[in-house]
């Protein structure tokens, strides 16, 4: 268990989700693009690239879109 506090808990929620999400996205487009050995080298520069450009937008948006999935949803 890390030493992260709960009221940090968004934080380590955006750097997850960006995570994964980046580093599917990016193996999917490698592989639709790249031939021969150097996929997973394309892959971790187009993943890591992805993660610093997603982190802060998911950091930012996730307030707003947590507002609006609720108000599209009820009890």
């Amino acid at each position: 268990m890390l030493p992260i506090a709960r009221r940090h808990v968004h934080y380590v929620f955006a750097v997850l989700q960006s995570g994964l999400t980046t580093g599917v996205a990016s193996g999917i487009a490698c592989l639709a693009a790249t031939s021969g050995g150097r996929v997973l080298m394309n892959w971790l520069v187009a993943w890591m690239t992805s993660w610093v450009v997603m982190l802060p937008v998911v950091i930012l948006a996730a307030p707003a879109l947590r507002k609006v999935a609720l108000s599209l949803t009820r009890e």
